[in-house]
């Protein structure tokens, strides 16, 4: 496969001094769980434990609005809810193969707008600077491996993630906790490193600095074009569609600012809309979504028809000619089940019915 045409796993978009291009996640995770695999073969057999430095190789989903600078974090970044249920969604069959949306842009401007206006119209969840966002979401990801074809697991695992509100500078920005089939290191709870400490800011999005954004989508867009990281083959409205999608699916700000964020996305070249699209929890919805010539992917934010509220997200790899891609082909998908405020990392609270 050439690894430089294609993008299998999603990065996280706040990398700073270790960002990989996206086309070399899949690769370098592959070779990581492999490398897990093999020392832990090795280690049972010699009646050892795993060395505490493993605890450090995360696995941040899509959905992940948070640092993982580190270069093991990086290594380990896959994709589980892009940010992942149920089977996979309207249109696809076995690897994933799905009929791109036909949707005007125009429809994607007005379905947009509305889901700005419910954002606006829902309920202020401040969040103190001493307290953590909680996200619990169901994740279903890619399981093939770099040289085979996209097989997305039968059973969707559970993710956790809890994010400082400290405004720092933090090195750990985050602890994340997957259990079930899939998992990365089920039942462990993982620090997520930032590598150097980082402040307030897109790349440690906590609810006060996200209150501090213009709420003009303009000036809103402006600065996410300013901010945001582009990698390899990839156009910067992607990456700016991406980090907006990263910011409203797993953190906690004003209404004003999730409006204006839904707004902005409105004014990116490209954005499109799914009719019918089915996150990892088999919730259907509309969808909208962004196609990306340059990494050969398309990803996908899924709402409700009713209230207009987030559900998840998903992601496709578009072509791949070595592979014989020649439609859409889902690799991940992502359900947030549950989004509230805690005062303590590993602090859980009651589930709620979703």
């Amino acid at each position: 496969m050439n690894a430089d045409k294609s993008r299998w796993d999603h990065p996280s978009r706040w990398d700073q001094e270790w960002d990989l291009p996206p086309e070399r996640h899949l690769h370098f995770k592959d070779v990581l769980m492999q490398q897990i695999d093999q020392d832990r073969a090795r280690e049972s057999a010699a009646g050892q434990e795993p060395p505490a430095r493993r605890r450090q190789l995360l696995r941040p989903a899509v959905l992940l609005p948070v640092a993982s600078l580190a270069l093991a974090g990086a290594l380990a970044v896959t994709l589980s809810g892009g940010g992942d249920g149920s089977a996979p969604s309207t249109g696809v069959t076995g690897s994933g193969g799905a009929t791109a949306p036909s949707a005007p842009a125009s429809g994607a401007s007005v379905t947009l707008d509305r889901i700005a206006v419910a954002a606006m119209a829902s309920d202020a969840t401040p969040v103190r600077d001493d307290q953590f966002v909680y996200v619990r979401s169901l994740a279903l990801s890619n399981t093939g491996t770099f040289d085979g074809p996209v097989r997305l697991g039968k059973v969707p695992h559970e993710r956790q993630i809890w994010t400082p509100q400290d405004p720092g500078p933090l090195k750990t920005v985050g602890w994340i906790l997957e259990t079930g089939e899939g998992a990365v290191m089920p039942g462990q709870m993982i620090p997520i490193e930032g590598g150097d400490a980082v402040t307030a800011g897109i790349h440690h999005p906590t609810y006060t600095w996200l209150a501090s954004l213009p709420t003009d989508p303009d000036a809103l867009l402006d600065l996410l074009h300013d901010q945001v990281r582009v990698a390899d083959g990839e156009s910067r409205e992607q990456a700016v569609f991406t980090t907006i999608g990263d910011l409203v699916g797993e953190t906690i700000m004003p209404p004003a600012n999730a409006a204006a964020f839904y707004r902005a996305a409105a004014r990116i070249p490209g954005v499109r809309e799914v009719p019918d699209a089915v996150d990892a929890a088999g919730r259907r919805g509309i969808a909208i979504t962004r196609e990306d010539a340059g990494s050969a992917t398309r990803d996908e934010w899924i709402f409700d028809r009713r209230t207009f509220a987030f559900l998840g997200s998903r992601s496709y790899v578009t072509h791949d000619e070595s592979r014989g891609i020649t439609t859409d082909t889902l690799y991940g998908s992502s359900a947030v089940m549950q989004r509230t405020v805690v005062d303590r990392r590993g602090e859980e609270p009651a589930r709620a019915r979703s």
